[in-house]
């Protein structure tokens, strides 16, 4: 009878134990509802969450789980910081660009114009004072968020235009959807420019709201058909030589997650960071062959002239933001820094284009 009730006994608390570690583990469970700001059937720029999403759940043995949502089914792309700052969701997957009206520097985070490409711009990030002052840029503007980079693609094209581009002239009085800082030095040079998601765009150019677009890489841009419209697809990208994107999650969920969790996320969205790159790397060549074999779309390069202009209108853009907002000459003063070491390596080590 007393070998009995001992073995109730151990089996009590062997129940009582296994009921505590599997309350525990439901406690540590963590569902990311994340909004996205690009639909996941484009490649290189909305492609890559749900891959970060499998990889969560493989990689914490379900513990951690984000749940994608498409732009516009939860919030829309453009109110993501907001949403996530205010709790309303708890994580986005979105770009810092698109946050210029309330953050002068954020733009730097996303893309600069004639600034650094894929790999010099994931070493500022990572190894010099980028990262650090991304999340202090959301900090000190008082959003309730931590940032994690969580994709890169490499340059986009320079835009799409209906007719051909040969000087500042032909500039003048267009109207053109264009993204960051590049936008900027757009209108110094007499566009008229627009910011709109990647959806609204081939509308807009269909109505004739706008005369010319950019919108990303060429496998992108052709998901979206703007080759049905306008037939001069220009390069290089100046404004855009690398873009970062972004998940934003809110700082008390942040907080709330276990070192492992956090941990799974970061390496997640690292391996993203190679992922995308190598992704928007692998299929642009396809995308531009088929535009000018099939589509009558002709690609055009902007001569030196061009390439000067941009280049001196966005070092007056860029000392005149600078002048205005004293973190973004902050932010732009090390990445500049940054760059200047850079030099000697890029100059010597890599062969000429």
């Amino acid at each position: 009878m007393k070998k009995t009730l001992t073995t109730l006994a151990v089996a009590a608390t062997l129940l009582s134990s296994t009921a505590a570690i599997t309350t525990a583990q439901a406690a540590d469970k963590v569902l990311l509802k994340t909004p996205i700001a690009f639909a996941t059937s484009l490649p290189g720029l909305g492609s890559p969450v749900p891959r970060v999403a499998e990889q969560l759940d493989l990689m914490s043995g379900g513990t951690l789980k984000m749940k994608v949502y498409e732009p516009g089914k939860l919030v829309p792309p453009f109110e993501i910081l907001d949403a996530v700052s205010s709790g309303k969701i708890n994580s986005g997957y979105t770009t810092a660009g698109y946050w210029a009206g309330k953050i002068p520097a954020a733009p730097l985070f996303s893309a600069v114009p004639f600034g650094p490409e894929a790999g010099e711009y994931m070493a500022w990030l990572y190894y010099g004072n980028g990262l650090s002052l991304y999340q202090e840029m959301y900090d000190q503007g008082g959003f309730n968020v931590h940032v994690v980079p969580c994709a890169i693609i490499a340059p986009e094209t320079s835009g799409w235009f209906a007719k051909e581009i040969n000087s500042a002239e032909d500039l003048k009085g267009l109207k053109m959807r264009f993204f960051g800082l590049g936008g900027k030095v757009m209108q110094k040079l007499g566009v008229a420019t627009s910011l709109l998601p990647g959806g609204e765009i081939f509308p807009a150019l269909e109505k004739g709201a706008i005369d010319a677009t950019e919108f990303s890489m060429p496998a992108i841009d052709k998901r979206l058909g703007f080759h049905k419209l306008v037939k001069f697809n220009y390069f290089p990208g100046w404004h855009q030589q690398a873009t970062i994107f972004e998940i934003l999650v809110n700082k008390d969920v942040w907080n709330d997650m276990s070192d492992q969790h956090k941990a799974i996320l970061n390496n997640a969205c690292k391996a993203s960071m190679a992922d995308s790159f190598a992704e928007g790397e692998a299929i642009q060549y396809e995308a531009m062959n088929e535009n000018t074999e099939k589509n009558g779309v002709t690609i055009k390069k902007w001569d030196d002239d061009m390439l000067a202009l941009f280049k001196k209108t966005w070092e007056e853009v860029a000392a005149e933001e600078a002048s205005n907002d004293a973190f973004f000459k902050k932010v732009l003063d090390d990445m500049n820094g940054f760059r200047d070491n850079y030099e000697v390596w890029k100059q010597n080590a890599f062969l000429p284009r």
